[in-house]
């Protein structure tokens, strides 16, 4: 198949899930175009199943703010038109779907027929599609797709909850290349971020207040009054200021490390003991994944999709947003005892095999078949 990927070119999940899907489709045999505004942070490697497109938004003095989802339509259509694209894969209902949707039928003005699939990652659902000034353009675009997956059951609930939404909705989790996380590591690695008898707990975010970055801190300010610790920060954010404040304040700044926006995140979560995630809502929790995968266990809050990969009593545990109390008591059950902490880890990497990319990825392609046999039929 010729595909054609839309995304944001970030360190968000949502980029990073459509790169990787992208590479491992290519490796597949099939021919991939990436069509975003910059090369995705995680497309490292070009080849000749793999392109890239950069879409252009000229600057007009008329526009207060720039018209992105025009010249993205415009570009899709000269790109489907130019490599024959057959199928376009969009994450993120808005701006993606609805830019995709008026490519389509400018398209077929000029008797080119290209199918939609739409995968709903959660901000576009969760947040900015339940505003009641793009609900309209959401529920346009999801409709208007010619399939639609979802990265969550709980995201899945949530999107036909809050729309009216007559397609079938598919659930397709997110997914890792678990071959990326067979760590060989040295021990001397691990004496550059902690003593040796200190615990390693980390967090990755954007950092944002939806993050509950507090929490992070309010957890392992309470774990290190019981064990020896150090806190692992990854990400940049508007809470990072915040953040760092409030570790002066408590007196616990030489116990934590902020690394920004990491290219070592294997590193870190290869000596990682804990992953803190206590977000006040997550459509899948990719992040968590990613620790699992480096068979870290998680201390999550038990909202949107987290429970679909974090398995209470298992992989780690789940608490109420917010709670902190308990947060604190299960990350110390793990920690305080190694035998239960090294049963843990193994728990996490057993559960996370099962959002291997080789399981996953499968799917989307039955998912694209299935699509451009509906749309041949048409």
């Amino acid at each position: 198949m010729n595909i054609g990927i839309v995304c944001y070119p970030t360190f968000g999940g949502s980029g990073v899930v459509a790169t990787e899907l992208g590479l491992e489709l290519s490796k597949r045999g099939h021919e991939v175009h990436f069509i975003t505004y910059n090369q995705p942070v995680r497309l490292d490697l070009l080849s000749n199943r793999v392109h890239y497109h950069e879409v252009t938004v000229p600057e007009y003095p008329l526009f207060h703010y720039q018209p992105y989802e025009l010249a993205l339509s415009s570009k899709l259509v000269d790109m489907v038109k130019l490599h024959k694209i057959e199928i376009l894969h969009v994450h993120y209902a808005i701006p993606h779907a609805y830019a995709a949707y008026m490519a389509k039928k400018m398209l077929q003005e000029e008797g080119v027929n290209v199918p939609i699939v739409t995968t709903l990652h959660g901000t576009d659902i969760t947040l900015v599609g339940s505003h009641p000034f793009y609900k309209p353009a959401v529920t346009f675009s999801i409709n208007k797709s010619d399939a639609v997956t979802a990265v969550s059951k709980s995201l899945k609930d949530d999107t036909l909850r809050l729309f009216d939404i007559k397609n079938e909705i598919d659930v397709v989790p997110n997914f890792i290349d678990l071959e990326k996380y067979n760590h060989e590591f040295t021990d001397c690695q691990r004496a550059m971020m902690a003593n040796d008898d200190e615990k390693i707990i980390t967090h990755i975010s954007n950092l944002r207040p939806v993050k509950r970055i507090q929490d992070v801190i309010s957890v392992f300010h309470n774990i290190q009054k019981e064990i020896p610790a150090r806190l692992m920060f990854i990400g940049e954010g508007p809470e990072k200021e915040k953040v760092e404040q409030r570790c002066q304040e408590l007196g616990i700044s030489d116990k934590v490390v902020f690394f920004g926006k990491s290219n070592e995140i294997d590193k870190i979560l290869c000596f990682t003991d804990l992953f803190l995630l206590p977000s006040k809502t997550e459509s899948f929790g990719l992040a968590a994944l990613e620790a699992m995968a480096s068979g870290v266990p998680v201390i999550s809050s038990n909202t949107g999709g987290i429970p679909e990969v974090n398995i209470h009593g298992v992989s780690g545990f789940l608490s109420h947003v917010g709670d902190v109390d308990d947060m604190t008591k299960n990350a110390l059950h793990i920690l305080r005892d190694d035998k239960r902490l090294e049963t843990f880890k193994g728990n996490a990497r057993k559960e996370s095999l099962k959002f291997d990319l080789h399981n996953i990825v499968p799917q989307y392609e039955a998912i694209y078949e299935r699509t451009l046999a509906k749309n041949l039929v048409l």
